[in-house]
């Protein structure tokens, strides 16, 4: 018995051995595969009289364990695929030519994001022998009947269609020396609704486009260094192409390098078409404000639209100038009818985050877009995002997203500076006792119970009827330790300027607070009505209590096509506001945010950008704003139309006053000269 247990030991062990021997093999092999790669690329020098035989001599020895080795290498393949195949979707009877496709693999990866039945016929063209009979195998054992592998010149292609929907060349443009030629066959065969897309590796220009433009020193270094294997990277092609078609996307980024450490390699996707009446667009880089965190304040926007609404009679006929903040406003502006709305933001991480949902409007489902905006979390957010969303985002937008899209994951409205805030504040409250009264609040279903709720708490209790020199040292030493400069600055975007505003009405911070919050307890119902404090204290959203983008009948309005009508701007308010003529301008508390003489140049621009009858408003942690009476010299008939001294002011309740302003018409002189320009 024993003896047998040692057998079966010694036999399990052997076995074990063999095991682990057998899969080492793969991993060596895998090993020994890159290491051939590698010794090709750094060290091996392309020979032949012509240029499919230096071709041949330098793919041939890699082309087995070409796939592999530059699935970790050639990293905006996939995204160049995906931001292509999202440009088709739907669509059917498409012809595909694929130039420089060596290997067929992007054929592989194409099948991930449309089914292969879509494309009428594919064409592989490739030069070199090697890397087409690795192809023709994967399309032999993939069992694709409408891919066909064409070893030949790519300057000399044409498919027997006529024309392609789609040109790609994926890591080729830089291998094609006679370039110009390249780009015009393939030009002459692109349909007028089709896209041609590129990635490949790159320098810039000495004087090239912001989110292009490299420092001497690392355009040197990677085009000598590519230079050797005879591969071009300068940015001539690129330039061409942008004089053969209109761009209509591109992202500019870089990756790692296998077994190379440290070093990022530069590359760029960029998207083409056939001309339009429109004009190609880039990227303006822009850096956030000194003093801003590295991510956005807001997750939502802190005002509250019902009574904007109110007064500003919004029609399709109206151009809106608006703060970006959360966004949510924005988007509003747009289901209540404006025709076009501009949405601007010095802080680039606001900007991003109303673009990410512009685009999830556009390009997914209601259910989609709920988890992400309204749960504040999606199990999957990062295929979403890579599919479906990046193809369509900015380059600024893409490069914040793409490092945060874990936010998705902790919760979207617990990220950002106010979201940390109520995060801290949601622990302490736990850490009080007061969780249970938060979802007693938060549950409420009508405005009398809330109140039960509010008043019965024993801190609430405290603060209101308590030992008055008590309540005024617990405010203190909350205020100091909650609301002190930092916190409101980093957490709830109130800058110093602000603050003096406040305490020039004589009333202190906690005071301020206090206001603020009994107001909303005592008239606002949270679970219903108040999708602002609802979200601060749950983390999300619900369907029948949050902003109407949102919203079923929201989200199909902006997604039939108004959401097209919104600019996304990252600017100067007042550059943003100098660019045009507007009939509505929605000021926020900006104006709190600056000194008087920048408040009469921002007064100036109003009276020449707004136009006659036009409408402002704007809300300040001021009673009474000093620069009211600015904007009342400038050319406009103001009016206070609500303010907090009752202690309730909306559902959002943070300010002071609420002030409407509308722009008089033309006297009988001026109305003549305007007619005149």
């Amino acid at each position: 018995m024993g003896a047998g247990g040692d057998g079966s030991v010694t036999r399990k062990a052997a076995d074990k051995k063999k095991s682990l021997s057998i899969e080492k093999v793969p991993v060596l092999t895998s090993v020994k595969d890159d290491l051939t790669v590698l010794r090709y690329m750094w060290f091996g020098k392309p020979s032949g009289s012509d240029h499919a035989a230096r071709l041949e001599s330098f793919y041939g020895p890699q082309a087995k364990a070409y796939d592999k080795f530059r699935a970790n290498f050639l990293w905006g393949r996939k995204p160049m695929l995906a931001a292509c195949a999202a440009r088709l979707k739907g669509r059917k009877n498409l012809v595909w030519v694929d130039l420089g496709g060596g290997t067929g693999e992007n054929v592989d990866m194409m099948s991930k994001f449309i089914p292969l039945e879509n494309f009428k016929a594919v064409y592989v063209v490739d030069l070199c022998h090697s890397l087409c009979e690795v192809s023709r195998q994967k399309v032999k054992s993939k069992g694709w009947k409408n891919v066909h592998v064409v070893e030949g010149d790519a300057c000399a292609f044409r498919p027997p269609e006529g024309q392609a929907t789609l040109i790609t060349f994926s890591y080729s443009l830089t291998m094609i020396p006679p370039f110009h030629q390249v780009v015009d066959q393939a030009e002459s065969y692109l349909s007028g609704d089709g896209y041609m897309g590129v990635t490949d590796f790159f320098v810039s220009g000495r004087f090239d486009l912001p989110l292009r433009q490299m420092p001497w020193h690392r355009r040197f270094f990677w085009r000598s260094i590519f230079d050797i294997d005879n591969i071009d990277i300068g940015p001539e092609r690129r330039a061409y192409l942008e004089t053969k078609l209109e761009r209509v996307y591109e992202r500019n980024s870089e990756g790692s390098i296998p077994y190379v450490p440290y070093l990022r390699a530069p590359y760029y996707i960029w998207i083409g078409q056939k001309h339009t009446d429109g004009h190609a667009t880039h990227d303006v880089k822009v850096e956030r404000p000194p003093l801003f965190p590295p991510t956005f304040l807001y997750t939502q926007s802190w005002e509250d639209p019902e009574p904007d609404m109110k007064v500003m009679d919004i029609n399709p006929s109206d151009t809106v100038l608006t703060l970006t903040s959360g966004g949510c406003n924005a988007l509003n502006l747009l289901v209540n009818g404006a025709g076009k709305v501009v949405s601007v933001d010095c802080n680039p991480a606001q900007s991003s985050l109303l673009e990410l949902k512009k685009v999830a409007i556009q390009q997914l489902d209601h259910a989609d877009v709920w988890k992400l905006f309204g749960e504040g979390r999606h199990p999957q957010a990062a295929e979403i995002f890579e599919d479906k969303l990046a193809p369509f985002l900015s380059e600024t937008a893409y490069s914040f997203w793409s490092k945060r899209l874990w936010y998705f994951q902790q919760g979207l409205y617990y990220q950002g500076g106010m979201g940390k805030l109520c995060w801290v504040l949601q622990i302490i409250f736990r850490m009080l006792g007061l969780g249970k009264t938060m979802e007693r609040l938060t549950s409420a279903p009508t405005i009398e119970e809330q109140r039960k709720v509010w008043d019965s708490n024993h801190l609430v209790h405290f603060i209101k009827h308590g030992p008055k020199p008590l309540v005024h040292i617990f405010r203190k030493i909350v205020t100091f330790a909650l609301f002190n400069r930092a916190v409101l600055w980093f957490g709830g975007g109130v800058p110093m300027k602000q603050l003096a505003l406040i305490l020039a009405d004589n009333i202190s911070v906690d005071t301020y607070i206090a206001r603020t919050l009994d107001g909303v307890a005592e008239n606002s119902c949270l679970r219903h009505h108040n999708y602002f404090y609802y979200n601060c204290l749950m983390g999300k959203f619900l369907p029948d209590n949050c902003p109407t983008y949102l919203t079923a009948t929201g989200f199909q309005s902006l997604k039939a096509g108004k959401v097209d009508s919104l600019v996304v701007s990252t600017n100067f308010f007042l550059d943003e506001l100098r660019s045009r003529i507007y009939t509505k301008v929605i000021l926020m508390d900006h104006v709190d945010w600056l000194d008087l003489g920048k408040a009469q140049e921002l007064a100036t621009a109003l009276r020449e950008q707004v136009a006659p009858g036009g409408i402002v408003i704007w809300r300040s942690a001021s009673l009474n704003p000093p620069y009211a009476s600015l904007i009342r010299t400038a050319g406009f008939e103001i009016r206070r139309v609500s303010s907090a001294e009752a202690g309730y002011m909306d559902r959002v309740n943070m300010y002071s006053s609420f002030f409407v302003a509308q722009r008089k018409p033309l006297n009988g002189a001026a109305a003549a000269v305007g007619k005149k320009q």
